[in-house]
């Protein structure tokens, strides 16, 4: 029987989902979950250099542990670097804690790349900033997005509330016959339980953050 991957996760403090949700896109993994401490206030580009230090210094305790893998799961953050910034992210938690790195940004970006994704339907919980930047970041990647909307989630708290119902709803909202598929960006946005169902309605492929992750954590470790 193959051996469990062993994960150490960086997840925002706030973060909810990815302890419930990684293990079910990858059966039998072991995590070992670090809480970056954060404000209610949304990140943004002001908060952000203080934020990515904690996860820098905090991560440092992850090489000390027995894991295969450090995934770093905030997504708003990795659009807010860009994909320069976001690379530079991986190599300097790489130095912290000696393990191979996926970061959840560049993960969607590859998820896309790899399956032949080049029109994709975006919908998120973020601010016009951080869509802003997201947007920015999946064009980096040579992948338009003729469709997107959002949430517009206004502090932690009201992200936290948001129910796989609404995700649902916004995404049919938002599909239309210009894209190859969807991407749910969102690390805290409950996903699991919806995406084969509107990828069966779309008849094309549906993403998300914390799939997208996953299946870069298979990849470096398989």
């Amino acid at each position: 029987m193959p051996t469990a991957i062993r994960a150490g996760v960086l997840i925002p403090a706030n973060n909810t989902r990815v302890e419930e949700e990684l293990p079910l896109w990858l059966p039998g993994i072991r995590l070992e979950v670090v809480k970056i401490p954060r404000d209610k206030g949304l990140l943004n580009a002001a908060a952000l250099p203080a934020y990515k230090e904690k996860a820098l210094v905090l991560a440092r305790q992850l090489g000390t542990g027995n894991i295969d893998v450090v995934a770093y799961g905030c997504t708003a953050a990795g659009f807010l670097l860009g994909p320069q910034g976001d690379r530079e992210l991986a190599r300097q938690l790489h130095e912290n804690t000696g393990k191979p790195v996926a970061t959840i940004a560049s993960s969607m970006t590859s998820v896309l790349a790899e399956n032949g994704i080049r029109k994709v339907a975006v919908v998120t919980p973020y601010s016009d900033v951080v869509n802003a930047q997201l947007k920015s970041f999946i064009s980096s990647a040579g992948i338009d997005i003729p469709a997107f909307d959002s949430l517009y989630a206004k502090d932690v708290d009201e992200l936290g509330k948001i129910g796989a119902e609404a995700v649902a709803r916004i995404a049919r909202q938002t599909m239309n016959d210009d894209c190859d598929a969807m991407f749910i960006a969102c690390a805290q946005l409950p996903t699991f339980g919806v995406l084969h169902e509107l990828q069966a309605e779309f008849g094309r492929p549906v993403y998300s953050s914390i799939q997208a992750m996953a299946s870069q954590i298979q990849s470096i470790t398989s």
